[in-house]
Protein backbone atom coordinates (compact mmCIF):
# COMPACT_ATOMS: atom_id res chain seq x y z
CA UNK A 1 0.00 0.00 0.00
CA UNK A 2 1.75 3.34 -1.14
CA UNK A 3 1.73 6.73 0.60
CA UNK A 4 -1.42 7.77 -0.02
CA UNK A 5 -4.07 5.31 -0.29
CA UNK A 6 -6.84 5.08 2.74
CA UNK A 7 -7.12 1.98 4.49
CA UNK A 8 -11.06 1.79 4.18
CA UNK A 9 -11.39 -1.54 6.22
CA UNK A 10 -12.15 0.72 9.62
CA UNK A 11 -14.84 2.39 7.86
CA UNK A 12 -16.34 -0.69 6.46
CA UNK A 13 -16.21 -1.80 9.90
CA UNK A 14 -18.17 0.72 11.52
CA UNK A 15 -20.78 0.80 8.75
CA UNK A 16 -21.09 -2.21 9.32
CA UNK A 17 -21.87 -2.30 13.00
CA UNK A 18 -23.64 0.70 12.77
CA UNK A 19 -26.24 -1.00 9.92
CA UNK A 20 -26.74 -3.93 12.46
CA UNK A 21 -27.42 -1.84 15.52
CA UNK A 22 -30.17 0.12 13.07
CA UNK A 23 -31.53 -2.95 12.30
CA UNK A 24 -32.22 -4.72 15.44
CA UNK A 25 -33.38 -1.36 16.86
CA UNK A 26 -36.23 -0.71 14.07
CA UNK A 27 -36.92 -4.97 14.41
CA UNK A 28 -37.51 -4.15 17.79
CA UNK A 29 -39.81 -1.07 17.25
CA UNK A 30 -41.86 -2.50 14.68
CA UNK A 31 -42.53 -5.66 16.93
CA UNK A 32 -46.12 -6.95 16.38
CA UNK A 33 -46.01 -7.86 19.71
CA UNK A 34 -44.65 -7.04 23.02
CA UNK A 35 -41.43 -7.65 24.19
CA UNK A 36 -42.10 -10.57 26.48
CA UNK A 37 -44.73 -12.26 23.78
CA UNK A 38 -41.91 -12.12 21.17
CA UNK A 39 -39.10 -13.12 23.48
CA UNK A 40 -41.66 -16.27 24.49
CA UNK A 41 -42.58 -16.60 20.75
CA UNK A 42 -38.91 -16.82 19.78
CA UNK A 43 -38.41 -19.37 23.07
CA UNK A 44 -40.94 -21.68 21.75
CA UNK A 45 -40.03 -21.88 18.22
CA UNK A 46 -36.23 -22.10 19.25
CA UNK A 47 -37.33 -24.73 21.77
CA UNK A 48 -39.50 -26.95 18.44
CA UNK A 49 -36.61 -26.20 15.90
CA UNK A 50 -33.68 -27.06 18.21
CA UNK A 51 -35.78 -30.63 18.90
CA UNK A 52 -35.91 -31.25 15.20
CA UNK A 53 -32.46 -30.22 14.93
CA UNK A 54 -31.11 -32.62 17.62
CA UNK A 55 -33.39 -35.23 16.05
CA UNK A 56 -31.67 -34.99 12.33
CA UNK A 57 -28.09 -34.48 13.98
CA UNK A 58 -28.92 -38.29 15.79
CA UNK A 59 -29.73 -39.79 12.59
CA UNK A 60 -27.19 -38.79 10.77
CA UNK A 61 -24.36 -39.32 13.23
CA UNK A 62 -25.60 -42.47 13.31
CA UNK A 63 -25.79 -43.05 9.41
CA UNK A 64 -22.17 -41.56 9.62
CA UNK A 65 -20.88 -43.92 12.20
CA UNK A 66 -22.33 -47.28 10.48
CA UNK A 67 -20.74 -45.93 7.15
CA UNK A 68 -17.66 -45.44 8.79
CA UNK A 69 -17.34 -48.92 10.41
CA UNK A 70 -17.96 -50.35 6.82
CA UNK A 71 -15.23 -48.35 5.15
CA UNK A 72 -13.06 -49.91 7.85
CA UNK A 73 -14.07 -53.33 7.28
CA UNK A 74 -13.75 -53.17 3.94
CA UNK A 75 -10.08 -51.56 4.39
CA UNK A 76 -8.97 -54.38 6.56
CA UNK A 77 -10.63 -57.03 3.44
CA UNK A 78 -8.41 -54.60 1.64
CA UNK A 79 -5.33 -55.46 3.59
CA UNK A 80 -4.47 -51.57 3.60
CA UNK A 81 -4.97 -51.23 7.37
CA UNK A 82 -3.93 -53.77 10.20
CA UNK A 83 -6.81 -56.40 9.97
CA UNK A 84 -9.27 -56.61 12.84
CA UNK A 85 -8.55 -53.22 15.30
CA UNK A 86 -11.16 -54.45 17.76
CA UNK A 87 -12.68 -57.60 18.63
CA UNK A 88 -16.23 -57.88 17.46
CA UNK A 89 -17.45 -61.40 18.44
CA UNK A 90 -21.01 -62.76 17.14
CA UNK A 91 -22.59 -65.45 18.89
CA UNK A 92 -22.04 -67.15 21.84
CA UNK A 93 -18.52 -67.67 23.05
CA UNK A 94 -19.44 -71.09 24.18
CA UNK A 95 -20.15 -72.21 20.38
CA UNK A 96 -17.24 -69.91 19.20
CA UNK A 97 -15.23 -71.59 21.81
CA UNK A 98 -15.92 -74.62 20.74
CA UNK A 99 -15.03 -73.79 17.04
CA UNK A 100 -12.05 -73.17 17.80
CA UNK A 101 -11.15 -76.08 20.04
CA UNK A 102 -12.04 -78.12 16.86
CA UNK A 103 -9.43 -75.99 14.64
CA UNK A 104 -6.70 -75.77 17.05
CA UNK A 105 -6.64 -78.90 19.52
CA UNK A 106 -3.80 -77.26 21.61
CA UNK A 107 -6.37 -74.77 22.85
CA UNK A 108 -7.15 -75.88 26.48
CA UNK A 109 -10.67 -73.74 28.58
CA UNK A 110 -8.32 -71.67 30.23
CA UNK A 111 -6.75 -70.16 27.17
CA UNK A 112 -9.99 -69.75 25.90
CA UNK A 113 -11.36 -67.82 28.80
CA UNK A 114 -13.31 -64.40 27.95
CA UNK A 115 -14.91 -62.12 30.24
CA UNK A 116 -16.57 -58.92 28.65
CA UNK A 117 -14.29 -55.83 28.37
CA UNK A 118 -11.20 -58.11 28.28
CA UNK A 119 -10.79 -59.07 24.89
CA UNK A 120 -6.77 -57.97 24.94
CA UNK A 121 -6.57 -60.92 27.77
CA UNK A 122 -8.44 -63.42 24.94
CA UNK A 123 -6.11 -62.28 22.40
CA UNK A 124 -2.72 -61.79 24.15
CA UNK A 125 -3.47 -65.81 24.85
CA UNK A 126 -4.49 -66.62 21.90
CA UNK A 127 -1.50 -64.71 20.02
CA UNK A 128 1.10 -66.72 22.68
CA UNK A 129 -0.47 -70.22 22.51
CA UNK A 130 -0.96 -69.77 18.55
CA UNK A 131 2.12 -68.11 17.90
CA UNK A 132 0.46 -65.69 15.64
CA UNK A 133 0.27 -62.03 14.96
CA UNK A 134 -2.82 -59.54 17.21
CA UNK A 135 -4.20 -58.30 13.57
CA UNK A 136 -4.42 -62.03 12.67
CA UNK A 137 -5.65 -63.23 15.65
CA UNK A 138 -8.50 -60.60 16.05
CA UNK A 139 -9.66 -61.48 12.54
CA UNK A 140 -9.47 -65.11 12.71
CA UNK A 141 -12.33 -64.51 15.83
CA UNK A 142 -14.20 -62.12 13.80
CA UNK A 143 -14.39 -63.90 11.28
CA UNK A 144 -15.75 -66.90 13.07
Amino acid sequence: MSHYEEDNSGKILLAVIAGAGAGIIAGLLMAPDKGKETRNKLGSAATKYSGQLGDQLSKYGEDLDSKFKGYIEKLEDMGLTGAGGSLKLKGNWDDLKGKLKQQYAQLTDEDLTYAEGKSDELVGRLQTKLGKAKNEVVKMLNDL
